[in-house]
């Protein structure tokens, strides 16, 4: 999935095929992409999280949609800023249940930093209520899109995280806490002299990490070297499709 028109009323989701070398890995489109859900105000944090559903960061208007499995539209949409959410929510991500903290959804805004621990619980309806939300960290760069690192991967010696900087134009790693948030002091570059850093993903197939850069020649780029998450084949053949990704 790529979301296009990024911020504006006539956002939209794109599903477009993927190819994969003789390893797996991601390498190149396959086919025309076709619309697969309207998606206004969508931004840097696109993921599936609980039972499926397709959870879609709305920046700047600092909402969250939601789409159950099928949906081309949103299911639910909540406003982040009644409660607490600093302006606007830019990216949402799930700590994997590997990782201390499993499960607990995370939040971030772009410019001013704020990352969030919310809780959250099902509403009989197949989407989520947000009940509260935490300020935890505060990370500077003008974070988009973040995601786990697949655990037992080189270079990390522990439970770690990548986040899409759009504003440095870096993506930075970060050590994480016992509840999934990252340790502000840990910071290091991961990869820098971007330009328009944004989403993050891990594909469950090769565990290689993959971003876009918009006004940046709107790419998408392929980072290998990690290890597959546990269970990630499964996970993904469960969702249906492989790649969550985010352009304006």
């Amino acid at each position: 999935l790529i979301g296009g028109s990024a911020n504006t009323a006539s956002g939209a989701l794109y599903a477009v095929g993927v190819t994969r070398d003789s390893n797996g890995h991601i390498n190149g489109f396959t086919g025309t992409s076709t619309v697969y859900a309207s998606a206004e105000y969508n931004d840097g944090g696109v993921t599936y999280g609980p039972g499926g559903v397709l959870f879609a960061s709305r920046w700047p208007v600092n909402e969250l949609g939601q789409y159950l499995p099928g949906s081309s539209a949103p299911d639910k949409i909540v406003n982040l800023a009644a409660l607490g959410v600093a302006g606007s929510n830019a990216s949402v991500g799930f700590v994997p249940a590997s990782y201390p903290g499993g499960g607990r959804m995370k939040l971030a805004s772009w410019a001013g930093g704020q990352f969030y621990d919310a809780t959250y619980a099902p509403d009989g309806l197949g989407t989520f209520d947000i009940l509260s939300v935490t300020e935890t960290a505060v990370l500077p760069g003008g974070p988009e899109g973040f995601v786990y690192v697949p655990l037992g991967s080189p270079l990390f010696a522990g439970p770690s995280m990548l986040v899409s900087e759009y504003s440095a134009g870096n993506v930075a790693a970060y050590d994480v806490d016992a509840n999934g948030d990252p340790i502000v002091g840990s910071r290091r570059d991961f990869i820098t002299g971007l330009s328009g850093a944004e989403g993050a993903f891990i594909d469950p197939y090769t565990g290689d990490f993959l971003f876009s850069t918009f006004g940046g020649g709107s790419r998408i780029i392929v980072v290998q070297g990690f290890v597959p998450a546990p269970g990630g084949v499964a996970l993904a053949a469960a969702a249906g499709l492989l790649v969550a990704r985010r352009r304006r």
